[in-house]
């Protein structure tokens, strides 16, 4: 049976990646550049300000993959609710109550679902390797791939580029992509609150930019701000304090009073690769597909390449499969690209103020919030369902 595997790439997608195909009965290297102690993290009290709404898809793979439990004894925060609008008297609300669940989703530290995948690899052979240098060569022929470095050369029956947005792995197979870089950065601002734990998390549009208050555990939440570029740079030089006066002027629904504890500019960028696979190798997560981060789905779109790809690799022989590799494609890019255009409909549509226009997204968000099961439908897809 031909299923040696190498994950180049240790982060969310890559690791659930890794542990996937071994729970199937592969042999996974992974390659990280940027090696972790599992349980240290998950025992660290440091908040992370990177954070990720999980959707009930992506909790139930965790589940499978062992790592969900750990979450729970972890930093973790449901939420119940998701709100967006422009107008506070125009607003699409979705509840929990109308699927019948008990939580929509929870908001997760990055480096936390990292860890507890991580915690898993022992269990499961999972040999992780770091590396140090940037790959140099990929060499392919019919029955394997080879994986090049400085100082040594990784063979496998299929390699999974997991390695970001800027992937060096889809860089070195002549991979090209196609999108652009938004005009506006983003801001994550982590708050002390002295408030009670919160459940709904919400987005205002505004012409500027969209703002969003995103619920962790008690006491802290996020908040991103999108913003031109040259302002958010001027606001990351404010101490905190002033910071909090800035906050204060554009984010009108903040529980309580807050403290702010950490600040960090993110780039804002749409790409999409012209192909999944090349040969022996495929791409999963940002290394396939990079999305407008606006409503928090860039990890489950991730989550879902990976469940995806292991269904096509599941029942072969051999996990270089090209018929496989193509059907895990056909799979996934009119979904993710799907994503991708509702996420910039989002943002372009709310970005300005043309009268007419105004007017009318801030009718169809009441007419949305109306619509009964196509509201529903809406809902149980941004669950991941």
């Amino acid at each position: 049976m031909k299923n040696k595997v190498v994950v180049v790439g240790g982060g969310m997608v890559g690791a659930a990646m890794a542990l996937k195909l071994a729970k199937q009965g592969a042999q996974v290297t992974v390659l990280e550049r940027h090696l972790i102690d599992a349980q240290e993290v998950l025992a660290n009290a440091q908040i992370d300000i990177r954070v990720s709404a999980i959707n009930r898809f992506s909790e139930s793979l965790l589940d499978e993959l062992g790592a969900m439990p750990l979450l729970r004894d972890s930093r973790i925060a449901p939420y119940h609710q998701l709100e967006a609008y422009e107008q506070p008297n125009n607003t699409l609300l979705f509840d929990r109550e109308e699927v019948s669940q008990t939580h929509l989703g929870h908001l997760i530290e990055n480096k936390l679902i990292q860890a507890s995948l991580w915690a898993q690899f022992t269990e499961h052979s999972i040999e992780v390797e770091q590396v140090k240098s940037a790959p140099v060569a990929l060499e392919q022929n019919i029955d394997s791939i080879t994986l090049h470095y400085e100082d040594k050369a990784y063979q496998a029956d299929l390699i999974i580029a997991a390695d970001g947005g800027r992937s060096q792995i889809r860089q070195l197979a002549g991979i090209g992509v196609t999108g652009w870089q938004y005009q506006q950065a983003c801001m994550g601002i982590l708050i002390k609150l002295d408030a009670p734990q919160q459940y709904k998390t919400w987005q205002q549009f505004k012409p500027s930019g969209p703002i969003a208050f995103l619920p962790m555990q008690a006491p802290y939440a996020n908040l991103i701000w999108y913003q031109d570029g040259a302002k958010l740079a001027s606001l990351q030089s404010f101490s905190n304090e002033q910071l909090k006066e800035q906050i204060l002027e554009h984010f009108f629904e903040l529980p309580g009073d807050f403290t702010v504890e950490q600040k960090a500019l993110f780039p804002l960028a749409r790409q999409h690769a012209n192909q999944y696979s090349q040969g022996r190798l495929v791409l999963v997560g940002d290394a396939a597909h990079t999305i407008n981060p606006l409503a928090g789905q860039g990890v489950n779109l991730g989550f879902k390449d990976v469940a995806a790809l292991a269904e096509c690799l599941e029942p072969l022989e051999d996990m270089g499969s090209t018929q496989a590799l193509k059907a895990y494609e056909r799979k996934r890019r009119g979904d993710n690209l799907a994503m991708m255009s509702m996420m910039d409909a989002c943002y372009f549509g709310f970005s300005n103020e043309v009268a007419p226009l105004k007017l009318l997204r801030n009718g169809v968000l009441k007419i949305a919030d109306q619509a009964g099961p196509l509201k529903r439908k809406v809902l149980e897809h941004a669950m991941g369902w």
